[in-house]
């Protein structure tokens, strides 16, 4: 799995289903994505970003090299960005706390914050989270030709018999490869059911921190484990080199995460 900033539900219900997670950092980053930012509630409706500021780098930079402008209060902005939940979310309190401890932590690597946030925010739920960054690794992998063998690769040196991805990737990856391999191939979908955000309209698959502010950790633990397991697409053709958004090993199970919420 790429590492993504505090990222929405099912993300977090692949961890929940993996023995061995592990956070894909070589590839490039890609700009509007997922891994400095994400959404919740708008004050009057409606949604908007909570954001980490990343230095200016080149279009082909891998994600672990980005770093944050560690001279910008971005900690202190997505809390004034949050403090309107005071007034509707009953777990407010709790998230602001636990928010004011994550951001404690400092680092200018955005692979490395989002490492951290993702550890937090699993001790919070209540899940085991037994990641492994890729760049730190240094294990030898296969040469990737195509785009679903990131998973493929990683998954074969590190003798897992499983890959879990979300449900936006079915038709990305060709199954006979990893039929050929061994590799039992799954697609993971949390059902992603409204809960009481205390307004008329639900804003659906918003950051994990909105989920935290109308939930508790038991209630939320439940929501993870609602969920599918979908059929793979024997064959699925691939007609353009996309990197992985997310790599999740599983000692027996491995998941590459294809992120569904709009991007802007």
């Amino acid at each position: 799995m790429q590492p993504y900033f505090f990222p929405y539900l099912g993300y977090f219900g692949l961890i929940r289903r993996c023995d061995r997670f592990v956070l894909l950092d070589v590839v490039q980053f890609i700009r509007h994505g997922w891994i400095e930012r994400n959404r919740i509630l708008k004050p009057e409706g409606g949604w908007q970003y909570i954001q980490v500021p990343l230095t200016k780098q080149p279009r082909e930079t891998t994600i672990k090299e980005m770093k944050i402008r560690i001279d910008e209060p971005w900690q202190a902005r997505i809390l004034r960005q949050l403090a309107h939940y005071k007034s509707r979310a009953p777990y407010y309190k709790k998230v602001v706390d636990f928010l004011e401890n994550a951001f404690s932590y400092r680092t200018d690597s955005i692979t490395d914050l989002d490492a951290h946030l993702l550890g937090e925010t699993c001790r919070y739920i209540g899940i085991p989270f037994n990641k492994e960054v890729f760049s730190e690794m240094h294990l030898a992998i296969e040469e990737v030709c195509a785009p679903d063998e990131w998973a493929l690769n990683i998954c074969k040196s590190l003798a897992a018999d499983t890959y879990v991805n979300a449900p936006g990737g079915v038709e990305f990856f060709d199954r006979r490869k990893y039929d050929g391999a061994g590799i039992t191939l799954e697609f993971l979908k949390v059902n992603l059911k409204p809960y009481n955000q205390r307004r008329q309209s639900f804003e659906e698959a918003l950051s994990i921190l909105d989920v935290m502010m109308f939930n508790t950790p038991q209630e939320i633990l439940t929501m993870l484990d609602d969920y599918r397991v979908l059929p793979s697409v024997l064959g699925a053709p691939i007609d353009r080199f996309m990197p992985p958004s997310q790599i999740t090993t599983r000692a027996g199970t491995a998941s590459l995460e294809d992120y569904s919420a709009p991007s802007v």
